[in-house]
């Protein structure tokens, strides 16, 4: 019996996906929790096999706390649940420790396969994603151009900034100092030809970030 953990941060997901494996004989949701830091709370007092978990997160995102499981808790088996698009995030998330990538439009069959997978040790990645990792393509020729030229950690300081974060807060929860962050900062709009704060913003936008 798998024993799965869902975070997220709409209780309607949680309960949802607990509902979805009250009758399975091979997925039990043993909890849900709500941000990053709970993960840690919970795995200190329950055996877990499977993580699924959201990227958008608060007080710890999870991208922060999927390199934080892979360090403390590598049994663990992270498999990524989330409305972001995988063509930005799937690569970056199996690079910090994921075992998969799955986005919510997914159908009740395929989040199955892919806890079952990822419980088993493989990968799971979406068969369009991993039709177009084969042939070296994107999705989104556009959003893919700009991803490429930033690194995991840019893209996670580009989205903090993108909903608002200042320099503390995302040294805090990125665990580096305040002037790292600049450097990122200055680093980015470099990279993406930007002027400004406004115009990385509206930028990262553009990119679905």
């Amino acid at each position: 019996m798998i024993k799965l953990l869902v975070v997220d941060s709409h209780p309607i997901i949680r309960k949802g996906i607990e509902l979805l494996f009250v009758a399975s004989k091979d997925i039990r949701v043993v909890g849900g929790v709500s941000n990053g830091e709970a993960i840690f709370d919970f795995l200190r007092h329950e055996k877990v096999d499977v993580i699924l978990s959201e990227i958008d997160l608060p007080k710890l995102n999870g991208l922060t706390a999927l390199r934080r499981l892979a360090k403390e808790y590598p049994q663990v088996k992270v498999l990524m649940f989330t409305t972001q698009p995988e063509e930005i995030y799937a690569l970056n998330t199996i690079k910090s420790g994921a075992s998969g990538y799955l986005t919510k439009n997914a159908n009740i069959i395929t989040i199955k396969e892919a806890i079952m997978k990822v419980a088993e040790g493989d990968t799971y990645l979406s068969t369009n994603l991993a039709h177009q990792l084969a042939f070296g393509r994107r999705v989104n020729k556009s959003s893919g151009s700009l991803f490429k030229k930033l690194s995991r950690r840019e893209i996670e300081v580009l989205k903090l900034i993108s909903i608002g974060k200042k320099n503390k807060e995302i040294a805090q929860e990125l665990e580096i100092n305040e002037k790292t962050v600049s450097t990122y900062k200055a680093r980015l709009m470099k990279k993406l030809n930007v002027g400004n704060i406004v115009d990385l913003i509206n930028r990262a936008k553009l990119m679905e970030i």
